[in-house]
């Protein structure tokens, strides 16, 4: 079974070019209202689907992406010089991450487990 994420966006270029920077994914497909995202050649993972939509964002997602780190400050220090933003902090017992946001606001998390 192979697993997709979509995201709506409005700038379909920008959001091409900070999610295939920040996850490392190459194009996989294009089209004018649609940008298909996917890992290396070579490597798994989800397929990340870009949809261009009128509207904007306006509440919390309800799904978001997170992914664990060796060095979380250093990785959202790198994402945000391809234009994310930190948006919180948060921790458990075990791990502790970074919530960011996109470049059209929408959330993710950088996470690190705790030694």
């Amino acid at each position: 079974m192979a697993v997709s994420i979509s995201l709506d966006c409005n700038d379909l270029e920008r959001q091409e070019a900070f999610w295939s920077g920040a996850l490392g994914y190459r194009v996989v497909e294009r089209a004018p209202m649609h940008t298909m995202l996917g890992p290396p050649v070579g490597q798994d993972g989800p397929l990340l689907g870009l949809n261009l939509v009128p509207e904007s964002k306006s509440v919390k997602n309800r799904m978001h992406l997170d992914w664990d780190v060796d060095d979380m400050e250093a990785e959202a220090d790198r994402l945000e010089q391809l234009g994310a933003v930190r948006h919180g902090h948060g921790a458990l017992a075990t791990s502790e991450w970074i919530t960011m946001q996109d470049p059209e606001g929408n959330e993710f998390c950088v996470e690190q487990l705790k030694p």
